[in-house]
């Protein structure tokens, strides 16, 4: 068991959360828990669950380069890390320079004979309930698998100049506030991030004064809000000040596969940057084709024997050429591969070919060729067009060969786009709430590594890197954690819509012409971190509004009461339709089919010039009417509220249609999409 505040010695009993919400974690039988989730007093009972991680050159890409203005209190700015916990020695941790402890912190350092902190990892604790360790972990703050340490790298780490992963993309590495401080939170294993270390860590990161918390995790599966954990941490720290920051999820590009949406947090999309990582294979016959990986062995141009896995199955294991076609472990026979490159009909982590001693592999598959991956040897992947080319060409040349090249960094002319795994909306709880709220970039990302594993999980690759490329949601996440600290640094006392809302309101417009999924893919658009600390509007709320969401949402008055910990009753605070709620982006939902008209409620309040006029500009497509009323916002001082009611209405098939509207008074220009569509979960 850890140390932390909220830790009992008890076998039965193994959280007690009391530092900034009720409850606790136990092991409970089935009868138990149904007992327990009558009583009175207790607003849900719930199965821990295991989550999982949704798994440089981007600040420079959004325009957020490093001679942006930065505030003097960045470096009292503490960034909550929820995730494998920290590789402390990297340079991107370097704490030269850094003055003395923010006074705000309240937290503490776990430090062991492996592990201390610094004037820039001021804080680290690591929550295991279940005491359950690999030989492969460490037990400490100390990051065993590599995500923590990039995500926290991403999000606030130093500049490290010449960072590359052996020389690929090679500049200088930094995060979104590279004086702010990190606080670690080591919540997830080898095995995963369950519930209980979850929710106990939301309990001290909130007591312990952080300023944002930042979570690329996730459940592959949704859940009501208050039956998922991430859902309730960040709700108790909405209320305590705190804006949460989600990675939407990798399950895309499915529709309603984001798992991170609830309303009082961030969630956040993965898109791609302006370059792209291309390994070519050239053949015998003088031809080169382009595949995507991240290859770092260097074949120096030299050409091998070129063999197909299909022509070579391990026979003395009963395998056919239809398994070894694939290349899976153990298919292949080593005698015939060994010291070839070896075609196969699948993209896998290519444990087959390096088990079986090839010198390289050749992939094709359909998948999509959007993000790239390192592999434990020469390995490029091919589509299925270009695939089938040289699968005939292997089959039908006498003595093939081939050769695999180090991979090349090239423009990618059509970034930023979202992803193909970024997790999808629309929002599948609320249908009336857009989700994601915006995207990040998430692919391709260079940041800081653990040195404690090899670069893949390739067992015979003992490659240990400082900075390592990996692409997810989770990379995403930091972005925009990284971006709101920005934010926070400028106006540290907003609250977390606040700084929500200067994200989404700023955000670069994006196009369906990349993404069909339009606003579920990308939702208010691409960050744009050096615009949001002026949006000059913003689309504030506090608990009380969040409270009324939940009764519009249909929680009852007892659940409401302990969920907030008030006695406020939905009838106090009338019970408010979900889309009222004070958000930046808009969505309204029906059945296949049918024509809605919906009026949306609003309050903005003035944070950019003081005597101010805003003229509302609407872009309504054919098929969507946007009606403002007043369409003319006038204020005379910072701080002044103006309400306005937008009426929009839509005429659906099976589709979506969508627009935006813009408040702009000559300067600002205050933007939220506009999103009506076909729901099922009407």
């Amino acid at each position: 068991m850890n140390e932390c505040s909220n830790t009992v010695g008890s076998d039965v009993l193994l959280y007690s959360y009391h530092r900034s919400f009720n409850g606790f974690a136990a092991k409970l039988t089935k009868d138990e828990a149904a007992k327990l989730r009558g009583k009175d007093g207790v607003v849900s009972v719930f199965l821990s669950q295991r989550k999982q991680l949704h798994t440089s050159r981007s600040w420079d890409f959004m325009g957020f380069n490093r001679k942006v203005k930065r505030s003097v209190i960045e470096s009292d700015i503490i960034v909550g890390m929820l995730d494998t916990g920290i590789w402390p020695e990297s340079q991107s941790f370097n704490d030269t320079g850094f003055g003395p402890i923010p006074r705000k912190w309240r937290g503490t350092c776990q430090s062991s004979t492996n592990f201390t902190c610094n004037n820039k990892i001021i804080g680290a604790r690591y929550y295991r309930a279940n005491g359950d360790y690999s030989p492969y972990d460490y037990r400490s703050p100390r990051d065993s698998e590599g995500h923590g340490t990039h995500t926290s790298s991403t999000a606030a780490g130093g500049l490290v100049s010449k960072a590359s992963l052996y020389g690929l993309a090679k500049g200088t590495a930094r995060g979104g506030v590279p004086s702010a401080r990190i606080a670690v939170y080591k919540i997830c294993w080898y095995d995963g991030c369950y519930d209980e270390d979850i929710l106990a860590a939301f309990d001290d990161a909130i007591a312990d004064g952080v300023d944002i918390i930042s979570l690329s995790v996730g459940s592959i599966f949704w859940s009501d809000y208050f039956d998922d954990t991430i859902a309730i941490g960040a709700f108790h720290s909405m209320k305590n000040g705190i804006l949460t920051s989600n990675s939407a999820g990798n399950s895309g590009p499915s529709p309603s596969s984001i798992t991170n949406f609830s309303p009082w947090s961030l969630s956040v999309a993965a898109s791609t940057i302006d370059r792209k990582f291309v390994t070519k294979v050239k053949l015998g016959n003088g031809v080169t084709y382009e595949g995507t990986s991240i290859n770092t062995f260097d074949l120096k141009g030299k050409m091998y024997p070129f063999i197909a896995g299909a022509a070579a199955p391990n026979t003395s294991q009963s395998y056919t050429s239809e398994d070894s076609r694939y290349c899976g472990p153990g298919t292949l026979d080593e005698t015939l591969v060994k010291g070839k490159i070896v075609f196969c009909d699948y993209d896998s982590n290519a444990d087959g070919p390096v088990e079986a001693g090839a010198i390289g592999a050749v992939f094709q598959s359909g998948r999509h060729k959007d993000y790239a991956f390192a592999y434990g040897l020469p390995l490029s992947n091919l589509n299925l067009d270009d695939g089938r080319i040289v699968f005939d060409y292997v089959n039908t040349t006498e003595n093939p060969t081939a050769t695999i090249f180090k991979t090349n960094v090239e423009d990618n002319q059509f970034a930023p786009f979202v992803v193909s795994f970024s997790s999808r909306g629309p929002n599948p709880v609320t249908a009336d709430i857009l989700k994601p709220d915006l995207t990040a970039p998430g692919v391709d990302i260079l940041a800081a590594w653990s040195e404690a594993l090899p670069l893949t999980e390739t067992e015979e690759d003992t490659r240990v890197v400082s900075y390592n490329i990996i692409s997810g949601t989770s990379m995403s996440c930091p972005h925009a954690t990284g971006a709101a600290a920005y934010v926070k640094s400028f106006h540290p006392t907003w609250s977390p819509a606040a700084i929500k809302s200067a994200l989404m309101t700023t955000a670069f417009p994006m196009s369906s012409e990349n993404n069909i999924e339009a606003e579920f893919a990308y939702g208010a658009g691409h960050i744009n971190p050096a615009l949001a600390a002026r949006p000059g509007l913003i689309y504030d709320a506090g608990e009380i509004d969040y409270v009324k969401f939940l009764c519009g949402q249909g929680y009852s008055p007892k659940q409401i009461k302990l969920i907030t910990e008030s006695n406020t009753k939905c009838s106090e605070v009338m019970n408010e339709a979900v889309w009222d709620l004070n958000y930046s982006s808009f969505a309204l939902s029906t059945t296949p089919g049918d024509s809605v008209t919906r009026v949306f409620h609003r309050t903005v309040t003035n944070v950019g010039s003081p005597v101010s006029t805003y003229k509302a500009v609407v872009n309504a497509p054919p098929g969507l009417i946007i009606q403002v009323q007043p369409s003319v916002l006038s204020f005379k001082s910072l701080g002044q509220k103006q309400s306005f009611t937008v009426t929009i209405g839509a005429q659906l098939g099976n589709s979506m249609v969508s627009g935006s509207l813009i408040w702009d008074d000559g300067v600002h220009q205050v933007r939220s999409p506009v999103v009506a569509y076909a729901s099922l979960l009407e």
